[in-house]
């Protein structure tokens, strides 16, 4: 039977065989997850320790801060780092960041405060800083780790998904696309009728449903909370009007009543000056840190495939004004003059195109695709200012001229080296998948979403899902 099973198949078979998959464990695997988190911030404490007898105030400073590990895992506690990743569908690490620097910092602060009535005892301002550093920069590290582990250890969550048609469609597509999500669809509903009379029998050995159907009411939300609470089945809602939401919203309370805000305005000017110095700042740190790199794929592409070493090509940047980008070259000489014979512009569905196997490529060219070291020179776009570090990709000019006006917003922002589309799933995304996620991007831009997916860029080149 296929991973994908329609529920309410004859005799039962489906929701006997979801039960029956059911394996007793001493753990189940959302306690053993805040466990694990929790181990990970004592690691962190405890070789913030270290560094603290080795380049701070001494040995009796590092024992200290280890017999206040446990203020640690409280201040943790309470800034919700053990409890958000059992409500929503997939949630990363580098989500969570914003409170991993408040929890760094409130746990630094409040060991200074405890120990003012001490002064022989107080942490020196260099111990804190060192302490703040090492058990910010390591208990991002090391959750990262550990969650990847619980999903190597744990069985991935069982899940009934409710509705068919587009809203449901996109729901298995994110399954597909996110591997971390570590959900498995056990079955599915056709619609939210079906689920009158028989929710009960249908969430058995389920561990989350979801519902996308358009149907959704509040009488069936009434009926499905105490039923999942009762069954601690966690529980996931589409919203019906999908385009209704978009992408530039905010949900907010005043008191019991939920608002949906719209983002109408503009992007500030403070924010474009943060994103330029973001940009400058990351490109000359990147240059530096990558020059090893720039010298092994210089002498490479020079001694594999000859010269010239880079490859320059007129791209539209912000609002569609041509520049040079500048990559490793990863083709054949003379490429460019064969793509006609392989891709028609004129018969493209869509702007876009990405060949797989292209046979232009060099062998020394495949890899530095695969690894994304080509894109490096980029970095000398960034610091001209033609580029950013995070945006949209830039496209060929003969693709631009064939955008619709909604796919116009593409080109209010600078293009970017890494960008939504390199982190939501790469070539694997199609047009449309592309268009959303930068959407979402274009319209939220703010520094703290770069610097999100910077980090999560790295994770993805290293899995080079999607990279041709």
């Amino acid at each position: 039977m296929s991973e994908l099973e329609v529920a309410g198949a004859p005799g039962g078979s489906a929701q006997n065989s979801l039960v029956a998959e059911r394996v007793p464990t001493r753990y189940d695997p959302e306690p053993l997850l805040r466990r694990m988190l929790a181990v990970g911030d004592v690691l962190a404490v405890a070789t913030a320790a270290v560094v603290v007898e080795l380049w701070g105030s001494g040995a009796a400073a590092a024992l200290l801060l280890v017999l206040f590990a446990p203020v640690w895992i409280i201040t943790a506690k309470l800034a919700g780092l053990y409890g958000r990743d059992h409500p929503t569908l997939r949630h990363l690490t580098v989500d969570e960041l914003p409170w991993l620097v408040v929890w760094a910092l409130s746990s630094t602060g409040l060991l200074t405060v405890l120990l003012v009535p001490f002064p022989a005892l107080a942490p020196s301002s260099s111990d804190r800083l060192l302490v703040w550093g090492t058990v910010l920069g390591l208990g991002f590290l090391f959750r990262a780790a550990l969650r990847g582990l619980w999903r190597r250890i744990t069985p991935p969550q069982r899940v009934l998904i409710v509705g068919e048609g587009p809203l449901a469609e996109a729901v298995v597509r994110k399954l597909e696309l996110f591997p971390d999500i570590h959900a498995k669809i056990h079955g599915q509903v056709p619609s939210c009728a079906q689920l009158q009379g028989k929710l009960q029998e249908l969430i058995a050995g389920i561990d989350r449903v979801v519902i996308a159907c358009s149907e959704l009411n509040e009488e069936l939300l009434e009926e499905l909370l105490p039923v999942c609470r009762a069954d601690r089945v966690k529980l996931t809602i589409v919203p019906p009007t999908r385009g209704m939401f978009g992408t530039a919203t905010h949900l907010t309370h005043i008191a019991d009543l939920p608002l949906l805000d719209y983002n109408t305005w503009d992007i500030s000017r403070t924010t474009v000056a943060l994103k330029r110095v973001f940009d400058v700042v990351v490109a000359l740190v990147g240059l530096i840190v990558t020059l090893p790199f720039f010298l092994v794929a210089g002498l490479a592409t020079l001694f594999i495939s000859g010269p010239p070493i880079f490859f320059r090509q007129t791209r539209a940047g912000e609002r569609a004004r041509p520049f040079q980008m500048l990559k490793f070259r990863t083709m054949v000489r003379g490429a460019e003059a064969m793509l006609p014979d392989l891709v028609p512009f004129d018969e493209l569905d869509t702007p876009m195109f990405k060949l797989k196997g292209d046979p232009r490529v060099t062998r020394v060219g495949r890899l530095l695709r695969r690894t994304s070291i080509d894109e490096l020179p980029q970095l000398v776009n960034v610091l001209r200012g033609d580029m950013s570090i995070v945006g949209p990709r830039p496209e060929q000019l003969d693709l631009v001229e064939r955008y619709a006006p909604e796919h116009q917003f593409r080109l209010q922002v600078k293009p970017g080296i890494t960008g939504p589309m390199q982190v939501y799933g790469r070539g694997e995304l199609t047009f449309e998948e592309r268009l959303a996620v930068e959407r979402e991007y274009v319209e939220n831009l703010s520094l703290a979403r770069d610097v999100r997916i910077v980090l999560m860029t790295l994770p993805a080149v290293l899995g080079k899902r999607g990279a041709y």
